[in-house]
């Protein structure tokens, strides 16, 4: 099937939402314990925040097949200069179909298009898919980050950047 990749439209936000659940669900709880998934999920996948960061003008880029959002990809600029990949999610029956690739690829040419020169992200350390994908599209791992995120989670990250080629 047909992938699209193109801008999340607003009337998409419920359905990105119930999209990250699922990752999230699928992914997360034998990593961080089902207690700060659900924490992560209900903070950063409400769908009138997902709409307000659109109105800010963060990129939501989403994976389409048949008109069905199966993936979907966060950014926005940092203060620093650099661009942040904040989110990249992509259904499990979807995974390993270059989608991910896909979507780094759309965020990386509209932070090159903007004239920064990195992707940055932050990557739970005990996330070794993320990890290995990441790597195989040319982040390599800078530091760790331990912060506390509040009702007594912590996220444990490797930071990873990607240099982006001028074009």
């Amino acid at each position: 099937m047909n992938i699209e990749i193109s801008p999340l439209h607003l009337d998409e936000a419920e359905a990105l939402a119930e999209l990250a659940h699922a990752v999230w669900n699928a992914t997360y709880p034998g990593i961080i314990g089902q207690a700060q998934t659900d924490y992560m999920v209900d903070q950063r996948y409400k769908p009138g925040l997902i709409r307000q960061l659109l109105a800010r003008g963060d990129l939501w880029l989403a994976a389409r097949a048949g008109g069905e959002l199966v993936g979907f990809a966060h950014g926005h600029p940092l203060a620093d200069g650099d661009y942040k990949l904040d989110q990249l999610y992509v259904a499990a029956a979807w995974q390993r179909h270059g989608i991910g690739g896909e979507l780094i690829r759309g965020l990386a040419e509209r932070a090159r298009r903007h004239g920064h020169s990195r992707l940055l992200l932050r990557v739970n350390r005990q996330n070794q898919q993320a990890i290995d994908a990441y790597l195989k599209h040319g982040f390599t791992v800078v530091t760790i980050i331990v912060e506390d995120i509040g009702a007594g989670f912590v996220m444990d990250d490797y930071v990873m950047i990607k240099e982006l080629e001028a074009t």
